[in-house]
């Protein structure tokens, strides 16, 4: 069965969509997202509205809109590489402290699902959990727990950020 590489990013934006000190990330969400969609290797992404300029910012996690979180789903880790870590993508990341608070905990979770599958944001949430409870296994995992990954180690990805 061919298996294909689901992630979850979460973050708490510092202020609402709306507010002039994350214009400029939520100016480039459409074109980072569609830089994404048109990478070799890329399958499905969760999507917001599709209203210009939001991207998935309307999925929410829980009650607070300014928690939102990114789900997308690429053929093999090397394709979710090259889209991290070898495109503008790479930019906005190493940016990230101007619009997203510092989080204590892990945000980013990597899975392997089955091809054809399209995860939820509450199946992600659950893989995030998993990884923060026992760290890495074989159903939840960082970047260091894949052999084939080795962009991120020269992305300046740093250990709470794997």
């Amino acid at each position: 069965m061919t298996q294909y590489l689901a992630e979850l990013n979460i973050g708490r934006l510092l202020a609402p969509t709306d507010d002039p000190r994350v214009a400029e990330f939520m100016a480039n969400l459409d074109r980072i997202n569609g830089l994404g969609k048109r990478m070799p290797g890329f399958v499905w992404m969760m999507e917001g509205a599709g209203e210009p300029g939001t991207g998935n910012t309307e999925n929410a996690i829980g009650d607070d809109p300014q928690f939102v979180a990114n789900l997308t789903v690429w053929e093999d880790v090397e394709a979710l590489e090259r889209f991290v870590w070898g495109t503008l993508h790479k930019q906005f990341y190493q940016r990230r402290a101007e619009w997203f608070e510092l989080m204590g905990d892990q945000h980013f979770v990597m899975w392997w699902i089955p091809a054809g599958h399209r995860p939820t944001l509450q199946e992600g949430l659950a893989r995030l959990d998993l990884l923060r409870r026992n760290g890495d296994s074989d159903d939840a995992f960082g970047w260091t727990h894949l052999a084939e990954a080795r962009m991120w180690r020269s992305g300046l990805c740093a250990s709470e950020a794997s």
